[in-house]
């Protein structure tokens, strides 16, 4: 049964609600002001809060702040019941996290389609949820033990030759095989941490209030953090001297972490997907209110199809390329642009290279 929180001083409005919502075969529980109303939510995790903002010792804004701040409550839907409707009031409660507001005195009808929508928005919201988590263990499902088996199969196997044919190796050939050993447990503990962050990524887009909230970080020192990223790739593949950087200064609005992510993803590409001795140019210029980074190789390239087909489901599939990786980095380097309402875009002729384009909002023209 579905069960609803109604918070409200006025005992005669309680009983009003209760015997509606009641008739509608709601489960109802009461509380008469904030304080005992954050205790029974926390206890009951009720499917819906309906919360009166004028009350005695912790007012509705206040009631709403403290359950967005506790995990366990944060994504209740949350209804205002307030006889002052000014707009001033509103944008308040929505900044909190209101998703809706009643004005009174209401009707009857009123009330239940008001929570019959936001309930089955709720639902809409959990289904979308539960198909991508769905669609995600499947592909992990079917990829996963591919990409676990190939780094794993090289750290046994280089293992097992150093146990038993140590007395025989030479120093050098001991070195090779236990840089071999380390290259294949980075590219595991790699591919893990992909797994881990597009799974989180995808939990993010679908909470808009997670969304909002991280929209407000932002990277300063742009310049100095995707040098040292383009660096330390760069070594990895011992292109030190590929690499062209023209950087422009400037502040993205996303966080370093997820900068350097960006960064990290698309010049590990530039670099698999293209041969030694030729450039890896990565670029960042200010148009308009963007901040655009541009990472550009003279590799082997892409078709449009295979463009367009760019993301976490269609990239685990390994026939179209052998390389090694599971494909998650594109897919998400694309989302996290797409969560600081970014974008990633690619242009790219097979044969002569790639260049793929990330536009974020500038945070210092922004």
């Amino acid at each position: 049964m579905t069960t609803i929180l109604v918070i409200d001083d006025e005992q005669s409005l309680r009983d009003l609600i209760f015997t509606a919502l009641q008739s509608e075969g709601f489960e109802v529980l009461q509380a008469k002001d904030g304080l005992s109303g954050v205790e029974v939510a926390r206890k009951a995790l009720p499917d819906l809060i309906m919360c009166d903002i004028l009350m005695p010792t912790l007012d509705g804004y206040e009631t709403l702040k403290i359950l967005r701040e506790d995990p366990v409550t944060a994504t209740i839907p949350f209804i205002f019941l307030t006889g002052h409707a000014e707009q001033g009031a509103m944008r308040h409660g929505m900044d909190l996290g209101a998703d809706d507001f009643l004005t009174k005195p209401f009707s009857i009808p009123e009330l239940l389609n008001a929570v019959r929508a936001r309930l089955e928005k709720q639902r809409l919201y959990r289904q979308q949820t539960e198909r991508k988590l769905d669609e995600l263990r499947v592909s992990l499902s079917l990829s996963l033990p591919h990409e676990i088996r190939t780094p794993l199969s090289g750290i046994v196997g280089f293992a097992e030759v150093l146990r038993d044919d140590s007395g025989t190796l030479k120093p050098s050939e001991i070195s090779e095989m236990a840089d071999m050993i380390l290259k294949s447990a980075s590219r595991l503990g790699h591919l893990v941490e992909n797994v881990l962050t597009y799974a989180q990524l995808e939990l993010l887009a679908a909470d808009p209030k997670r969304r909002e909230l991280i929209r407000k970080e932002t990277t300063s020192m742009l310049d100095m953090h995707i040098e040292e990223v383009a660096q330390k790739k760069a070594r990895e593949y011992d292109r030190l001297n590929d690499l062209v950087l023209q950087l422009s200064g400037g502040e993205a609005a996303l966080s370093v972490q997820n900068m350097k992510r960006i960064v990290e993803e698309l010049a590990d590409n530039a670099f698999k997907f293209s041969a030694t001795g030729t450039p890896v140019e990565i670029a960042t210029r200010r148009d308009d209110t963007f901040h655009v980074l541009t990472v550009c190789d003279r590799g082997m390239g892409m078709e449009a199809r295979q463009i367009a087909e760019i993301g976490a489901y269609r990239q685990f599939n390994r026939k179209r390329l052998e390389q090694q990786g599971s494909g998650l980095g594109l897919a998400i380097t694309k989302r996290l642009a797409e969560i600081y309402r970014g974008m990633l875009s690619f242009q790219s002729e097979p044969g002569k290279g790639t260049t793929a384009e990330v536009r974020l909002p500038s945070a210092d023209l922004g």
